[in-house]
């Protein structure tokens, strides 16, 4: 158990470094640090929108899929019954994690 919360801890420091970083260095640019917090609140906001949607999107994908597996095994003879609705539900879910991303791409922008 302590294994995975080191490494979850080490995981999110390096997921914010790129952001802390380049909201110093937008900071930096845009003529001293009165500005560096809300560049790095644009940056955390950008690199959590992206994060947690992808998150939230591969845990419902890996549980949508392996209930239509599951349903599958169950029933061998339904599998084209129950792999076209699938398809179309992980194509809704994926389709949340790109808002995510073109949420962050806007907050990014927004820093350039």
């Amino acid at each position: 158990m302590k294994k995975n919360l080191w490494s979850s801890l080490v995981g999110l420091v390096l997921a914010f470094a790129p952001a802390i970083a380049s909201a110093q260095e937008h900071a930096a640019a845009a003529g001293g640090g009165e500005g560096f917090m809300k560049y790095f609140a644009i940056a955390i906001g950008a690199g959590l929108a992206i994060g947690l949607s992808a998150i939230g999107g591969g845990l419902g994908q890996g549980k949508a899929v392996a209930s239509a597996l599951e349903g599958i095994a169950r029933n061998p003879g339904a599998a084209g019954k129950i792999v076209t609705p699938m398809i179309i539900g992980l194509a809704m879910i994926e389709s949340l994690v790109i808002y995510g991303l073109v949420v962050a791409l806007i907050l990014v922008f927004k820093i350039v």
